[in-house]
């Protein structure tokens, strides 16, 4: 008998059952770290915020409907709102474009979407993010608006630090970026701003108010939207434009994950003059806090919140009643507004003049006003080309908020 003779028809046909049966064990054999939503996918990451672990479908699907209803349940926009797109070139203000756009197509909200960039004038570090923003803004089909602080103000934020030092710039660059976006909104005759504030943003905010005691100003950082309207002298409303954050439950990596995976275009790199600010502090802590218990961010907001309301409970601890600024008609609790502030003391050598507590170096500041003959504080002033302090006869004023529609047609202004 030959030794190589085939097997018989039952022993071939026990071989074919055995495959069979191990290839339905193995399609039987459970997914190996499944996605807790479809079931059907291996997960690849496990989210910050609740711990589930997700596929990259479902979690773009959880991330966009989230923001999806913090837009929706808080009412953030109206249809036919032509609304300023915060944009900086960072992963925050890039998503928020990258998003606002997408659900504005996919859910119907109607919104007339546009760009809104601040130069600060930091070389090598906003320079290098606003070329960010100019591919976004080809990539996104959105218009865009640049403004700088050289143009509104007359000093960049380089001037600043050669000036006062490494010390304080964060305050200057806070208060002149807040009032350049408004004066960028008004250019472009929008209804709303939408920045990137992410809940790790609000809860370092939080905090910072809280280590400082200044406990009135949670209601600004915990609400979602707030309204900046103020009256002029003959009682009519000078700003109408609302703000609003649609990442205020959205954590900081969720983000940088977002935008990771749908590979999106933007700069990474840190201010060169943020390292020694004082938020550094509160997010090193936020981040230990964190690692200890991953609901901590959710929960100093949600603190703020109720903190805020206490707060507005008690008639001594409200804010001061808004008005405008009698130099350049922003709003401000005081005669000048804290920008005008500022620039009076930059524009005059005296740069802590608006930082901390200004009593003593306002009276000051006002004696000498008097003492040269001047019953109001003097016209903003810019450094003259040879650096010395400008004289009356070329000092530069900023533009009075009513009148800002006309910059908008101006070359210096990047508007597409």
């Amino acid at each position: 008998m030959d030794s190589t003779s085939q097997p018989t028809p039952a022993a071939a046909q026990a071989d074919n059952t055995a495959s069979v049966d191990r290839t339905a064990a193995k399609a039987a054999k459970p997914l190996r770290n499944p996605c807790n939503l479809c079931q059907s996918v291996r997960a690849i990451l496990k989210r910050p915020k609740t711990g589930q672990q997700l596929c990259r479908e479902c979690f773009y699907h959880v991330f966009e409907t989230e923001i999806h209803n913090t837009i929706v349940d808080n009412k953030l926009f109206n249809k036919g709102d032509r609304v300023a797109i915060g944009a900086s070139g960072g992963k925050d203000s890039t998503v928020l474009a990258y998003v606002m756009k997408l659900l504005n197509d996919r859910y119907s909200y109607g919104l007339d979407l546009v760009l809104l960039s601040i130069d600060e004038g930091i070389t090598g570090y906003r320079d290098d993010s606003l070329e960010t923003v100019k591919r976004n803004r080809d990539q996104y089909q959105i218009p865009l608006l640049i403004v700088s602080y050289k143009d509104l103000y007359g000093w960049s934020m380089d001037d600043i630090v050669k000036e006062i030092g490494r010390k304080n710039n964060c305050t200057f660059c806070g208060v002149f970026r807040r009032q350049a976006l408004d004066r960028g909104a008004i250019m472009l005759n929008v209804d709303h701003i939408v920045t990137g504030h992410n809940a790790d943003d609000i809860a370092e905010t939080v905090l910072m108010n809280i280590l400082r005691g200044d406990l009135p100003r949670l209601q600004r950082c915990t609400s979602i939207i707030t309204n900046d309207t103020s009256e002029d002298s003959s009682g009519l409303e000078t700003s109408k434009i609302l703000r609003s954050k649609p990442f205020k439950y959205t954590y900081e990596k969720e983000i940088v994950m977002y935008a990771y995976f749908k590979k999106l275009d933007y700069f990474s790199t840190e201010c060169i003059y943020s390292p020694n600010a004082y938020r550094g502090h509160a997010r090193v802590f936020l981040k230990d806090l964190e690692a200890i218990r991953r609901t901590t961010i959710v929960d100093i907001i949600h603190s703020g919140e109720a903190l805020s309301a206490s707060v507005q409970a008690n008639e001594s601890t409200k804010l001061p009643t808004m008005s405008t600024c009698t130099r350049c008609g922003y709003i401000s609790s005081n005669e000048l507004c804290k920008a005008c502030l500022l620039l009076e003391g930059l524009n005059k050598g005296l740069p802590q003049l608006g930082i901390g507590h200004t009593t003593k170096i306002r009276r000051q500041h006002e004696a000498a006003n008097l003492a040269s003959g001047l019953s109001t504080p003097t016209s903003l002033s810019s450094p003259s080309i040879d650096g010395s302090r400008s004289t009356d006869e070329n000092v530069k004023v900023v533009t009075h908020i009513k009148d800002l529609g006309r910059l908008a047609n101006q070359p210096t202004l990047d508007i597409v």
